[in-house]
């Protein structure tokens, strides 16, 4: 152990790295694994192992292994302050579901609206008292925008029925958890408005951020029309419903979703624009510029234009993440400091996990940190900065290796990001780089400056010009978007990805870009391996939905799957293609020549690892005779049914029913290993997860 601890010590001495940053990846881990870990005990347990382990810390000799001891015991608190952190904003703000699906008439405040014009809805947060309990409780609802009201703005009362439903828990294994954001936003239920709405009190009056954001949104999509609108109006007020689901999806395959969401790039865009413009303008004052430090004032009228951008497009967490990361960039000039480093890098990560730990496991926060810290490790290599170093050259070589730069960039980006895409959405584009190689330029220097233009010009009335160029540039963008995801095999599939092979990239590269020398080259290792181990992933076997109705099943003669039957717009198909990381068509199960379809029942056998498995999936229609039933399921190995299965039904391998799927939530077959995957595993006791004995019913109709 003496001779570990003295190797420890001396790669901990040559690496040389800063502390700060592994203090904020303690946190980080600290917030996942409380996610990870299925209940209090387990909880209590990672506390008192990073305590204990900084107690441990103290008992090695402080000269002969000083920096392992620092190492140790600032990890061990780092990681039980980030566990004690999200347990206690859990505690303190999480917000239990109603408990019964209901369709009750309400009076309500409105708190929020937002429009969805591409879509032709209508988004209402309401505030309310609970019918049966009385108490105060938040829900989202939409509705069709063709029933929206004068009035109904933020802050009006107003009455109405509606469809309430409890947060979604995931369809299937490694989907999206509506349920545990809605604990963390204080959301209590969702559902649909159901006939006219009628405005009881109408609002004192908006805040006049509220009605200039709303009035800025409506004027964008006035002077411009259609798609490119709807973008605009994305960059100007943070309002993305303009934009069709189309082109959003383009956006997403072919890497350039994130410009659509108002965060690192637009903020960075408006203040560095800010600071610019500030600068040169203070500058030709020269009674001021000899009296008081420009960039200190520059600084502050960037930070204020960041602020005031991030208020007027609501505030949303993803931005005001980044508005935090920029002030601290800001406050690195205005003190003269090199604001780009890992270490203010950790500082706002920091911050940001104190205001919001949730988002330590949402995409939004580890692609935005993920993408910096790719950039900003990327030019502090020797190479970067040698090849970038300032020299006697032509112009065109100057631009020619700053081109260079921004494609090798992107490249690094996307390598960075392409884990954390896969892993949350399975899928990730691989022409992002090169799309991002004219976009980012596109967007930065044109269509926002042309926005930016435009309202300014349209004060006097002259912005058409503005706008014109702004709708062109625009344009360009989307079809730069749709030729990219047209590409052969530009989207990369991949089946759900476990928390094990992500954590393995995640610590690779966080290896690989914390430390230095050497011994960083580990990190490379790590992420090999979890390369490699995704040669063993492969499509899920049968994919059954927590509710029992929907059940799909892969690889049958070529078919990309099967699908007993389908949501409106086919929207459970496409959940079920994209959860196992498959491209192609979903054909109904009732249609399909191996099935042996009867009023009540479906049954197929599949050929699997070696043996044929029968299955028998209830459509529940119809009661079976008890005799008929039984017999039915000894002869299956799995059987599946939305409703509780009454009398005798013991099949060979597994019933899931409602009495089973209420405790699992959906699951997903692995027939070759015998592997039953279910979404109660990544749940736990997390407090956001229905209790069994919380069995939703049908919502009544009014």
């Amino acid at each position: 152990m003496s001779s570990l601890a003295l190797r420890a010590e001396h790669f901990l001495n040559d690496a040389g790295a800063d502390r700060w940053p592994w203090l904020a990846v303690g946190v980080g881990g600290g917030i996942g694994l409380w996610f990870t870990l299925a209940n209090g005990w387990l909880w209590l347990g990672l506390s008192a192992f990073g305590i204990g382990l900084a107690a441990l810390a103290w008992l090695l000799p402080a000269v002969s292994h000083g920096h392992l001891r620092g190492a140790l015991a600032g990890m061990g608190l780092a990681v039980a302050a980030g566990c004690g952190l999200i347990w206690a904003k859990s505690a303190l703000v999480g917000t239990p579901a109603i408990v019964q699906p209901m369709a009750p008439v309400i009076t309500a405040r409105v708190m929020d609206r937002y429009a969805q014009p591409a879509d032709h809805r209508l988004r209402l947060e309401l505030a309310f008292a609970e019918p049966g309990s009385g108490c105060p409780i938040l829900a989202r609802l939409s509705m069709p925008d063709s029933a929206d009201r004068p009035g109904l703005t933020e802050g009006a009362v107003v009455r109405l029925r509606a469809r309430l439903m409890p947060p979604a828990a995931p369809d299937l294994p490694g989907g999206y958890d509506a349920a545990r954001s809605a604990w963390f936003d204080g959301v209590a239920a969702t559902g649909t408005v159901i006939g006219p709405v009628t405005v009881v009190t109408p609002a004192p009056g908006d805040s006049w951020l509220a009605r200039a954001r709303h009035a800025l949104a409506d004027h964008v999509r006035s002077r411009l029309s259609g798609p490119a609108g709807g973008i605009a109006a994305a960059f100007a007020s943070g309002d993305r419903g303009g934009i069709p689901v189309a082109d959003e999806q383009a956006m997403r395959d072919s890497g350039l979703t994130h410009l659509l969401s108002v965060s690192g790039l637009h903020v960075s865009a408006v203040i560095a624009g800010v600071y610019v413009l500030a600068i040169r303008l203070l500058a030709l004052f020269p009674w001021l510029a000899l009296r008081v430090r420009l960039p200190l004032l520059a600084s502050g009228c960037g930070g204020a234009a960041g602020i005031f951008y991030t208020l007027l497009t609501g505030a949303q967490v993803p931005t005001v993440r980044s508005v935090l990361g920029a002030l601290l960039v800001m406050i690195g000039l205005a003190l003269g400091r090199q604001p780009f480093t890992v270490r203010l890098l950790a500082v706002g990560s920091i911050c940001t996990m104190l205001l919001w730990p949730e988002a330590v496991i949402g995409p939004s926060f580890q692609m935005s940190f993920g993408s910096v810290l790719a950039l900003v490790v990327l030019h502090d290599c020797a190479p970067v900065r040698a090849f970038l170093a300032p020299r006697e050259e032509g112009w065109w070589l100057r631009m020619l290796r700053h081109l260079a730069m921004i494609l090798l960039s992107g490249m690094v980006i996307d390598l960075a990001l392409m884990p954390i895409a896969l892993f949350h959405f399975h899928r990730a584009g691989i022409y992002g780089s090169m799309a991002n190689l004219v976009a980012i330029p596109l967007t930065t220097f044109v269509s926002m400056p042309a926005i930016a233009l435009g309202l300014a010009l349209d004060l006097v009335g002259m912005g058409g010009p503005a706008w014109w160029v702004c709708g062109e540039s625009l344009d360009l963008l989307l079809a730069i978007a749709r030729w990219t995801a047209q590409r052969p095999a530009s989207v990369t599939m991949m089946p759900a990805m476990d928390g094990g092979r992500f954590l393995l990239f995640v610590s690779g590269m966080l290896w690989l870009a914390l430390w230095h020398g050497r011994g960083r080259l580990w990190g490379l290792l790590l992420a090999l391996a979890a390369i490699v181990s995704l040669a063993w992933l492969h499509p899920p076997d049968v994919l059954i939905t927590g509710d029992g109705k929907n059940i799909g099943i892969t690889g049958v003669q070529g078919r990309a799957l099967l699908i007993l039957r389908e949501g409106k717009g086919g929207r459970m198909g496409e959940s079920m293609l994209e959860a196992a990381g498959l491209t192609g068509t979903v054909t109904p199960l009732t249609t399909w020549p191996g099935a042996r379809c009867s009023e009540g029942f479906c049954a197929l056998d599949l050929d699997r690892g070696g043996r044929r498995w029968r299955l028998l999936i209830a459509r529940g229609k119809g009661e079976p005779k008890p005799a008929e039933l039984a017999q039915a399921c000894a002869q299956s190995d799995i059987v599946v049914a939305p409703d509780k299965l009454y009398g005798p039904c013991h099949p060979r391998l597994l019933k899931a029913d409602r009495s089973l799927l209420l405790r699992s939530g959906g699951l997903s077959l692995d027939l070759e290993h015998r592997r039953v995957t279910t979404v109660e595993q990544s749940a736990g006791d997390h407090p956001w997860w229905r209790a069994p004995h919380h069995a939703p019913r049908e919502v009544p109709e009014p």
